[in-house]
């Protein structure tokens, strides 16, 4: 499993991550917003609006705010544009990073995403200066409920999966990017639980860290994604479970 994913996991189980919870519906309302300016506005003719209404829904989020979300993107809240923006640069320790943002002010955002590279160790870079080290992906994340990684990967063998990342609670299930959905269908029909599915960039190599590094570089993570308009981080970090835990626990 991913490091960085990883780590939410593990905070997630031990309540570290309440004071996200917050901003969660704000987050969802963009990729809400984002999907239907692209598409129709209609979710079952539009894939993407289609997943982020599943995920906001499994978030709980009310029928009334993913409406008018979607009446948002067509103009009929009468409120300020909200655009995609991608930013890349490099974390301490040389960590690779892409950063997803949904933004009404993009001058702003981006004036802050510098800020938040350069206060923990890091540099913001143009357009293409990382993304070569990524590649897009499908991801699903599915409850893995008690199954062994062996029982689980059986499960798992269907067209489409590229690799899984096996995990006690939650594993991660990589596709190709036209596979998302078909794979999605093929694992819920096998008795999974999909607890998340999503477009996402994989690194084509990793940064083992460990220690000190470890901790700086989730510290400029955790402060992107703590970001109101950061809607995605992805990284080439590689980190192990027991660092993770132990980082957690402090």
């Amino acid at each position: 499993m991913s490091g960085h994913s990883k780590w939410h996991n593990i905070r997630l189980r031990k309540g570290k991550v309440d004071a996200q919870r917050g901003a969660l519906f704000t987050k969802l309302s963009k990729e809400i917003i984002l999907a239907a300016k692209g598409g129709s506005p209609d979710p079952e003719a539009n894939y993407r609006l289609k997943m982020a209404v599943d995920k906001a829904r499994e978030n709980n989020m009310p029928m009334d705010n993913i409406k008018r979300a979607i009446g948002r993107a067509t103009g009929a809240e009468g409120a300020k544009e909200i655009e995609e923006v991608r930013y890349e640069g490099y974390g301490p320790h040389g960590v690779a990073v892409i950063v997803d943002a949904a933004t009404d002010n993009r001058n702003r955002t981006a004036s802050e995403m510098r800020y938040v590279f350069s206060r923990n160790g890091g540099t913001l870079g143009e357009t293409g200066s990382v993304a070569w080290q990524f590649e897009p992906r499908g991801l699903l994340e599915v409850l893995t409920a008690g199954r062994s990684e062996d029982q689980l990967t059986e499960l798992a063998l269907v067209d489409g999966v590229e690799d899984l990342r096996y995990d006690s609670e939650r594993s991660e299930i990589i596709t190709g990017v036209t596979a998302l959905q078909p794979v999605r269908d093929a694992l819920g029909a096998a008795g999974l639980k999909v607890s998340d599915a999503r477009l996402c960039m994989e690194p084509k190599t990793t940064v083992a860290l460990s220690g000190e590094e470890a901790s700086a570089v989730l510290k400029f993570l955790d402060a992107l994604e703590e970001h109101e308009d950061v809607q995605s981080v992805y990284s080439n970090v590689d980190l192990s479970g027991a660092d993770l835990e132990a980082l957690a626990g402090t």
